[in-house]
């Protein structure tokens, strides 16, 4: 081959390899994104504008038919057919140009325009011939559908919005697959004057634009007669519409974690804007006594997805707090917990549902918890307690049960917010010591209603104790609930509420069948309202709330498992060889190595039901029924109320910076007996009938000493802090 071949041949070849590689892997690399949320029917949520503050969505794979049709009608109506160059277009072009002496077409086609967006190079004739190039390189990598979407994505509509989704929703407020044969019509001549949509900038020659394209398309037979009629009477859109906003914080989140991306949740739009109008209206109420954030979240049991999610209620009104998501905010839970604890003690066998819990003064290394209603109530069972949500037997079942046992049982239910060691929370825990947000607690009630229906299973291994929680919280009675007679339901639901210390935080969490609603009020800020209480605030909303769920099952069927036991109905204990009277209540399996009743007795021939003298000094004032024994039983003749035996103590401080003292509290089964105490050896006094002594010992550990007539005697030893 002569020297000229080759070298014809090397250009040939040259020039074949950079054909091939000229069109670039990624079109439109670097571009970035609007944030787009939608519900599961594919309704748009919310929007959040691209890095560079356009209104651009992720690109769509397909082209709704009336846009499709009017774009090739008037850009490019040979586009089926062309291999992305059209000679006779761009011979008319320059013709026109000519012959006006100024440039008024560029003869360019759709697959053309595609290239000149992506590039975004200075318009010249050499630019021209490049963009020609690699549209014909364009139209054999892709289908005529697939270069089409890439160009309704990317045209320039004016302002700030790109691509014809978001030109529909900010010039029509409707998704483009919506948009009617005169909305169409406008944005597809849109790209060819952007400038011109907005008011006072050429619109008249919009019109006519669109307009005469309206004709076409009927002369052509995509529409007929009438429809072309009332298209010409549609205005043209005027100022840029604001998006949906129906789920701003969650839109918010998509926005961080799925940035620039096209999301489709679980949320139903229709239920979203229902729970939007309830908490609005109340948080607008809530905000009059300061009370200025508001948090719900709606969980279909049977899927576990998120049908509704409200991050904080009203949003467009200005406030502190206002973009803080609550919802997935960590707050004190309060009492919120207890039904994880409960159940659990429920299912390994720690109680059964009946057994008397201690409800008396305690003080365990410093920590004093006290119910709500400041009151005692000596012995209380155990589902009751939770029903009642009283504080003092819930810290006494987390110690039986163990701190470390219940944190792993969060964890393993999906809790990520404890992780620390049982140590740092200690027995407050069950009481607000820790942090959870709505979210995850919402949807760990929900997983106890999944296991108890057996669609999941979790940590929850046995439905009845399920079956045995639900049924407390069915039948919720709390001293807190100062609007309880208020709530009004038809819909039978295990709800249980929280407040944290300090009124900072009030909770509401309930089940049915179908659904998990959950409800937080309080300040994003942290500061606390007096009134603030789950009840009063967040409670009605759950009911507002569950009222206009879709109805379903009524209440969960009781679970088959379980196994038959002869209970003591006086102390809810298995029964014991002394209990008179027994019945039949189904447990969890391990509820059989429950203890059996240890308060019958039988003393002298005569069987006595007898409470520790500290829960029998409150429990016979709430139970008439109650009668003390006659008899005197040796290792339980008298018990310290407070402290108990071990607890650390502070003295408190008076008005005048003084220190004042502790009072020591006794119970005796004998009412009328004297009692001698001794401090550390050392004789203090005596009391009758109502055992206090107020005390101010030294710094250090103690020991507290008491005997009776009887030379009966009890001690306990504590330290002052």
């Amino acid at each position: 081959m002569s020297l000229k071949g080759k070298i014809i041949l090397t250009l040939t070849v040259s020039l074949g390899i950079w054909y091939l590689l000229c069109l670039p892997r990624e079109l439109f690399r670097g571009v970035s994104y609007s944030t787009v949320v939608t519900d599961r029917g594919g309704e748009l949520l919310g929007a959040r504008t691209a890095d560079d503050g356009q209104w651009r969505f992720p690109p769509c794979d397909t082209v709704p038919r009336r846009y499709r049709e009017a774009l090739i009608e008037f850009e490019d109506r040979f586009f089926p057919y062309h291999p992305g160059v059209n000679p006779a277009s761009i011979v008319r072009a320059l013709i026109s140009n000519i012959r006006s002496g100024h440039v008024t077409s560029g003869g360019s086609t759709i697959t053309m325009q595609v290239v000149r967006m992506s590039r975004h190079r200075e318009r010249t004739l050499r630019q021209k011939i490049i963009e020609a190039i690699l549209a014909t390189r364009l139209e054999q990598r892709y289908s005529k559908k697939k270069i089409l979407a890439l160009y309704a994505s990317h045209a320039p509509f004016g302002g700030n919005v790109v691509g014809i989704e978001a030109a529909a929703w900010r010039y029509f407020g409707a998704p483009a697959g919506e948009l009617t044969w005169a909305e169409a019509a406008t944005l597809a001549v849109l790209p060819n004057s952007p400038a011109s949509i907005h008011p006072g900038r050429a619109r008249e020659a919009l019109l006519e634009k669109r307009n005469r394209l309206l004709e076409r398309l009927h002369r052509k037979g995509l529409m007929d007669s009438e429809t072309l009629s009332l298209s010409l009477e549609e205005p043209l859109p005027d100022a840029p519409l604001p998006l949906p906003a129906y789920a701003q914080h969650l839109v918010d989140y998509y926005n961080l974690n799925a940035h620039g991306r096209q999301v489709a949740t679980t949320i139903d739009l229709a239920l979203q804007r229902q729970l939007t109008d309830i908490t609005s209206a109340t948080s607008d109420h809530l905000a009059k006594e300061d009370i200025a954030d508001l948090a719900a979240v709606v969980i279909d049991i049977k899927s576990g997805e998120i049908r509704a999610y409200i991050g904080n209620s009203s949003p467009g009104r200005e406030r502190n707090g206002v973009n803080v998501d609550i919802a997935r905010r960590k707050r004190s839970t309060g009492s919120i917990l207890k039904p994880f604890l409960y159940c659990a003690a429920f299912q390994d066998g720690v109680v059964l549902p009946g057994t008397l819990l201690p409800d008396t003064p305690v003080n365990i290394n410093g920590f004093t918890p006290q119910n709500f209603d400041m009151k005692y109530y000596g012995a209380v069972p155990a589902g009751e307690a939770l029903s009642r949500s009283l504080n003092i037997p819930a810290v006494h079942l987390l110690r039986d049960y163990g701190i470390g046992k219940f944190l792993a049982l969060l964890k393993e239910c999906g809790f990520t917010t404890f992780p620390l060691e049982p140590d740092h929370y200690g027995l407050s825990l069950i009481l607000g010591g820790g942090e959870a947000n709505l979210l995850e607690t919402t949807s760990a009630y929900a997983n106890m209603a999944r296991c108890l229906l057996s669609l999941d299973d979790g940590p929850w291994k046995e439905p009845r104790a399920l079956w045995q929680t639900f049924q407390a919280l069915k039948e919720v009675n709390r001293a807190d609930e100062l609007d309880y007679n208020l709530i009004q339901s038809l819909r039978k639901a295990a709800w249980k509420t929280g407040t944290s210390y300090g009124f900072r935080d009030a909770w509401a969490v309930g089940v049915t069948p179908d659904w998990a609603v959950g409800v937080w009020a309080g300040n994003a800020d942290g500061h606390g309202v007096p009134g603030l209480i789950g009840a009063r605030t967040a409670g009605p909303v759950l009911f507002d709330i569950l009222n206009v769920l879709p109805k379903g099952k009524d209440w969960f069927d009781e679970p088959e498992e379980g196994v038959a036991a002869e209970v003591c109905p006086a102390s809810g204990y298995l029964k014991g060889p002394w209990c008179p009277e027994s019945e039949t209540v189904m447990l969890s399996p391990k509820g059989l190595e429950s203890g059996a009743c240890p308060y019958h007795r039988s003393i002298d021939g005569e069987v006595v039901f007898a409470l520790p003298p500290a829960m029998e000094w409150y429990y016979k004032d709430y139970h008439p029924e109650y009668v003390p024994p006659r008899h005197s039983i040796s290792d339980e003749t008298m018990e310290f109320i407070y402290p108990s035996n071990g607890s650390r103590l502070s003295l408190p401080r008076q008005l005048d910076g003084s220190l004042g003292g502790i009072v020591f509290q006794l119970a005796h089964r004998n009412p009328n007996e004297r009692i001698w105490w001794h401090l550390d050896g050392s004789y203090i006094g005596e009391t009758t009938y109502l055992h206090r002594l107020s005390l101010t010992p030294s710094k250090g550990p103690h020991t507290l000493t008491v005997v009776d007539s009887n030379a009966a005697t009890a001690s306990i030893s504590f330290t002052i802090l």
